[in-house]
């Protein structure tokens, strides 16, 4: 018998929304907010977040946990990193990102709005030395 992907199920107490096919569920927690982000099979920033954001690559940092699936990402220096669950994820601003395989990738992140980069301490640009 089939169980319910439990990663998937809706999240109790979360503001949920869609952009890009992209499923975010998104809960306060103090100053900073916990995300349940679901990157569906075939999904690319660059295919379906860019026109929505209308900017060429994603300026937002990511960090957490990968806990299902398989992403890859290239920043603007032709750097790729790919990330396979389970695993901790940090990702600087500045990157085109993609859904490696047939399933969806699921990653919980930990994010201050626009202030993660510098609460969390990470460069602004990839290659950089953190200051």
């Amino acid at each position: 018998m089939d169980q319910p992907n439990q990663l998937l199920a809706p999240m109790k107490n979360a503001q949920h929304r869609e952009v890009g096919g992209v499923q975010v569920d998104v809960v306060a927690t103090g100053a900073a907010r916990v995300k349940r982000i679901i990157y569906p099979a075939g999904f690319r920033w660059s295919a379906h977040m860019q026109p929505v954001v209308g900017t060429a690559l994603c300026m937002h940092a990511h960090v957490g946990f990968l806990a299902q699936g398989s992403i890859s990402i290239r920043y603007a220096d032709g750097f790729v990193e790919e990330f396979v669950a389970p695993q901790a994820v940090a990702i600087e601003p500045g990157h085109d990102g993609w859904v490696v395989g047939e399933g969806p990738a699921v990653l919980i992140e930990f994010d201050f709005e626009g202030d993660t980069v510098q609460r969390l301490g990470l460069p602004t640009v990839h290659g950089q030395a953190q200051q």
